[in-house]
């Protein structure tokens, strides 16, 4: 189907032709429902979070704001194109960070979308990659497990765990000069995939390493506390929810532990100051992070935190903000090209090679047009606890690729060499 428009001619794909001005699957010619200008027509992504009962809904309300913020936006600088807006408010459905819940609402949805603005979580979107790959639906997901270097529907911004683990490990050989590292980490592509960056790591510094899987739930960390306690590491990368981290670095250091904790970014949440780890956190644990906090001073963070004045600063809104940008980047290839589609869509992720993030992330940190790992970017950030920060973090390492990192070959998803 071909539509005319005074710029050209915009193909769309065969899904299209379903009249009520559809132009392709998740894209009409009508305006979109919050239209600023109802001249344009309407591009349609789905969001899938964690908006209620999940580990990560604290992150997640926010990560959701800052996108619908973030479109906002872009609608109101005139568009996708100069020819559509984009809505993220219509199909917005909740998974509860669980697999079977996120492939049932992505199924109520999949077929009113061009993509997704949002999926979160490692194995919830695992859960829907194959249905994702047969019908090309490119989709910017809330998580950086390594998996996602290998995909190429899905468009990933900042480091994945492992790399961020990697670098976490060689910031304390530098920092603390551990002998011993241990793992606590969830199960699935989120934990394991920073396990085995923690173990690649511990491997090439020559370190004892061991690993524990913990469930999700702060009431559930007792092996782990006890792992900890009596085998003493003296480093431990730590790969939970913020709830989980908080009773085991309360409960262990508690016990006597005395060693470092180092997070993975999702760990942190700034409610934890205000918890009874609010001490222990202080004095034993850093967070490792794929890009800057909220008060940040580049053009990307203070645009963001002008589109949401009011709100109780988080780094959901950080994230959330920061992972919209490549998206926005190959929607605007996808209509340059002429090809409205899905199968456009993806095609103009694969030409990108830096993506810019108005200084939230290095523009190299949008590459997805190379091999997985040449386009892997492979830089982190250590964050300390400091109550004088809005979020409640500071940096205490900008930017930086450890040697592990660098020597890194990265040939598949890490969480497969846990083991």
């Amino acid at each position: 189907m071909a539509l005319l428009s005074a710029c050209g001619v915009i193909r769309g794909d065969d899904e299209g032709s379903k009249g009520g001005g559809a132009v392709a699957t998740g894209v009409t010619s009508e305006p979109c429902p919050k239209a600023v200008d109802k001249n344009k027509g309407c591009i349609y992504l789905g969001t899938i979070s964690d908006l209620t009962q999940g580990p990560f809904a604290a992150l997640a309300v926010p990560i959701t704001d800052a996108q619908k913020a973030f479109w906002k936006r872009v609608n109101t600088a005139g568009g996708i194109g100069g020819r559509y807006e984009v809505d993220v408010e219509t199909y917005v459905r909740d998974n509860k960070y669980n697999p079977e819940t996120h492939r049932q609402v992505y199924n109520e949805i999949k077929d009113k979308v061009l993509g997704l603005a949002q999926t979160l979580g490692s194995p919830t979107t695992a859960a829907i990659l194959d249905d994702l790959k047969a019908n090309s639906v490119v989709s910017a997901p809330a998580s950086w497990t390594s998996a996602w270097e290998f995909e190429d529907v899905i468009v990933e911004t900042g480091s994945n765990y492992c790399i961020e683990a990697m670098n976490s490990v060689d910031y304390a050989m530098e920092a603390y000069k551990p002998k011993s590292v241990m793992a606590v980490h969830l199960a699935g592509d989120y934990g394991a995939d920073a396990a085995a960056g923690a173990k690649i790591a511990a491997e090439r510094n020559k370190l004892e390493f061991t690993a524990v899987e913990t469930p999700p739930g702060a009431t559930e960390q007792g092996r782990a506390i006890t792992e900890i306690t009596k085998n003493k590491p003296d480093l431990v990368i730590l790969t939970t929810g913020p709830a989980d981290a908080a009773a085991i670095i309360g409960q262990s250091a508690a016990a006597g532990y005395k060693g470092r904790f180092i997070g993975t970014g999702p760990t942190w949440n700034p409610a934890l100051l205000k918890s009874p780890a609010a001490p222990a956190l202080k004095a034993l644990y850093e967070q490792s992070a794929p890009g800057k906090p909220y008060g940040s001073d580049t053009p990307g963070h203070k645009a963001m935190r002008d589109a949401l004045p009011g709100v109780t600063p988080n780094d959901g809104y950080t994230s959330g903000w920061a992972w919209s940008y490549p998206l926005k980047a190959a929607l605007d290839k996808m209509v340059a090209s002429g090809d409205v589609s899905r199968k456009g869509l993806l095609a103009a992720v694969k030409t990108l090679s830096t993506v810019d993030y108005e200084g939230m992330l290095p523009a190299e940190a949008g590459n997805f047009s190379g091999d997985a790992n040449a386009a892997t970017f492979r830089q982190t950030l250590i964050n300390k606890v400091d109550e004088s920060a809005p979020t409640g973090v500071a940096i205490v390492k900008d930017f930086f690729t450890g040697p592990t990192a660098q020597g890194y070959t990265m040939d598949g998803p890490c969480f497969n060499k846990l083991s």
